[in-house]
Order: structure tokens, then sequence, then C-alpha cells
């Protein structure tokens, strides 16, 4: 944590900052199978072992550390839901992963829970057998190309790419798509295999989805650069010209916007788990430095406004569990009826709650957790910069704090702020 001035004192300090309570202040864990706390464990062990130690270099160079996917991947924890696991364990692998690396978390996340995901809810047979395979065990890397350049929030009823079908003889390789439009903050994109690409059908105006190969002629691919934040994920903007894709890789079971819904929920709801994540790592750093830094001849810890603002992240993080616990309780509920529709579960309306309140906390707990380490917390030598950095994309990606605000104040009013 650095070098440390100020004279021995005779206060009582504990031995050890792991001999004091964790930032799971109520043992949410707990709730995990035995099987699950193992699996965590695990997880926990690689993220010490193979990310922490690292994870400045990386953010401070912004290099993606594409070398460590293949010991990712032997973790299988890909898609966690679709291997058994329940949906309180996948939140906690994001938070846990987000706790040591916001960056290696997105990208997770992006990977998993929205291409992966995509494939298991959306693909055809065909398209499983072709993609799912090296997906879900990291030997393709996929991206999820949902926004523009001039469409963030309003993508919805402003997308511009477009999807031409042109028609051919069987003779000839069957029907393909030919796109043309870009895309801007799409993450993995400078060095992902495949991307799902959302585009308007220029026959009717209908959103579909296809899968891209990233090779393909007409794809071109740019880094976005000077990022203050989630230095390590490699945002992309990325434009198609006249890009042909097979009907083949056109995903089936998406026929308009609303079918994005199913999947922007589910990742919003990773990224409020991200939120939870990155006030559990401020507060380990903030706790940690109060523990052992010495000021006036004592440590931080002893002095009653540094207690105060360990007390206020605490609660502000255990909140925020509280709330995502519950909602993954609420994505248990899920069945599908006979017709194939969908029921229970958290709706658009909880999820956007859940990422608003936890964002906002998750801005004041890094913010306090800054100012303990004063003049410290402004370079990355200390992890809290890092954390405090990051901590402004989570604020803002998969819907901003307005975006979510405005969500939820239609589902309690009945009236639109929005359109």
């Amino acid at each position: 944590m650095g070098d440390y001035s100020g004279a021995p004192v005779s206060v009582a300090v504990p031995d050890s900052v792991a001999d004091l309570p964790t930032a799971d202040f109520f043992d949410f864990e707990s709730l995990l199978s035995v099987q699950e706390q193992r699996k965590l464990n695990e997880l926990r062990a690689f993220l010490a072992s193979e990310i922490a130690p690292y994870a400045g270099q990386w953010w401070e160079k912004a290099e993606f550390p594409e070398h460590i996917l293949p010991k990712l991947a032997a973790l299988r924890l890909s898609a966690p839901a679709q291997r058994g696991y329940t949906h309180l364990f996948a939140g906690l692998v994001i938070a846990e992963m987000t706790r040591v690396d916001t960056s290696i978390a997105t990208f997770f996340m992006v990977h998993h829970d929205l291409f992966v995901e995509s494939l298991y809810d959306f693909g055809s047979d065909s398209q499983q057998d072709r993609y799912l395979d090296d997906a879900s065990n990291l030997r393709a890397t996929g991206a999820f190309a949902l926004t523009e350049p001039d469409h963030g929030s309003d993508v919805a009823g402003g997308m511009e790419t477009t999807a031409r079908r042109i028609e051919r003889p069987d003779s000839d390789g069957g029907d393909y798509w030919v796109i043309n439009g870009a895309k801007r903050w799409i993450g993995n994109g400078t060095f992902c295999d495949y991307m799902l690409v959302w585009a308007k059908d220029t026959a009717g105006g209908a959103v579909r989805a296809f899968i891209v190969d990233a090779s393909l002629p007409g794809v071109s691919r740019s880094r976005i650069e000077n990022k203050i934040a989630l230095r390590t994920v490699q945002n992309a903007n990325i434009v198609f010209e006249d890009v042909e894709v097979a009907e083949a890789d056109r995903f089936a079971g998406i026929s308009s916007f609303a079918d994005t819904n199913h999947l922007l929920r589910g990742s919003r709801i990773m990224v409020a788990w991200q939120a939870v994540g990155q006030q559990l790592a401020a507060f380990d750093v903030a706790r940690q430095y109060a523990v052992e830094r010495l000021q006036f001849g004592k440590p931080l810890a002893k002095f009653q406004l540094i207690q105060q603002h360990l007390v206020d992240m605490l609660g502000n993080a255990v909140a925020s569990m509280g709330m995502m616990v519950r909602i993954a309780q609420l994505q248990e509920d899920i069945f599908t009826d006979a017709q194939g529709t969908r029921h229970g579960g958290a709706d658009m309306a909880q999820v956007a709650l859940a990422k608003a309140y936890c964002s906002a906390r998750m801005r004041e707990t890094v913010a306090l957790g800054r100012s303990i380490l004063g003049g410290n917390g402004i370079v990355t030598d200390y992890r809290i910069a890092k954390i405090f950095a990051d901590a402004e994309a989570i604020f803002t990606y998969e819907g901003s704090y307005e975006i979510n605000s405005l969500i939820v104040g239609r589902a309690v009013t009945g009236v639109s702020a929005i359109t």
C-alpha cells in the first residue's frame, strides 16, 4: 500500500485487515450453495494470482491481456445460469471480477452475457452448432454492436445502420444481406472474431440482428483512444461498407428492437452488479489504507471522520448488494409457458431502479474512498484512483442514471418523460 511515515504508537490495531469483517457485512454470500461458494473461491484465487498483480499495468498501457483467455475459459464460468448456477452466483461472479479489475469484468460481461447469451436465446440450432462451443470456451471472442456514433439512449428509434436483403437462386449460395453504417463504443471491438450487429431492415424498418465475421471485406475497426476509464477494454469505432452477410447468419429469433429487451435487461443487471463490485473494491482499499496509514502519530482509522466515511461506504455497498440479491431472486422466478412466452422475473423498471440506485451509491462510495487516501488517491500507484475513474463508465453505460430514472418514473406515474 505504500511507504508510510510516522512514529510507532501504542494504539490497538488489528494484526491484519484479513481479521476484520468483510465488505459483505450481512453475509449475502452464505445464500449460495456450498458448490457455488467453492467455485467463487476458485475464481477469487484466479483473480488474485492472474489479474490483481497486473491489472494496473494493463490499465496504464491500455492493453488487453489476450493471453489470459485460455485460463479464464478453464474456470468454466461462461454464462453461469446456462450451466445451472443461480442468478445470485452469476451476479457475484461479475461483482468479484469487478472488485479486482473492472475492465476484465466488462470484457467477460460483453462476451458472455451479451454475445454468448444471444446465441443461447436467439440463435438457431445451426448457429449454436457453429458458434456456441468456441464462444463459450473463449476460442472465439464476440462483441455486441448496438450503439452508434449519433445514437446511444435513442438508438431504438434512431438507428441508422441498415441491412438490405438480396435474393438470389439457391444455386448461387442463397439469400444474403448487405450492411452499411457505423457503430461506436463497441467493447472487444478491436480484436473480436464475431460481432452481433444490429441494423434496420430497409424493407419495412424492422430491426434485425446478424452474426458478422469481423474479418469480412468492408468491416473496418479503430480503437477509441484517450479514455479515462476502462482503459484495458478495447472499445472500437466500427464502419460497415457494403458488408455481405449470409441469411444463415441472421438471428431468426429477433424480429424487432423489442427483442433486445431481454438481453439488455440481463446486461443492465450485470452492470448493477459491477456497481456493487466497485464499492467492495473501494471499501477494501480505503479500509486497509485507513488501518495502516499513520498521521498525527496514529492510524487514520483512529479518527472519527474517517470511521464515518468507512461506515457510509459500507452502508452503500450493503444496501446495493441487498437490492441486487432481491433482483437475483426475481430472476429465478422466470418460467416459459406452452406458447413459449416468458413470465415472471425482474421487469425493466425494477432493473432500471437497481442500476440507477447502485451506480449512484457507487459514485458516493468511490469518492469517499478516494478522499480517505488524500493525495495518494489521485495517483495510479494506489488502486483507488483506477477504481474512481472506472466508476464513471459504470455510471453511464447500459443506460445512464438519468435514462434509468426516467424508466422508473414512467413505471410509477404511468407517464413517459422520454417520448
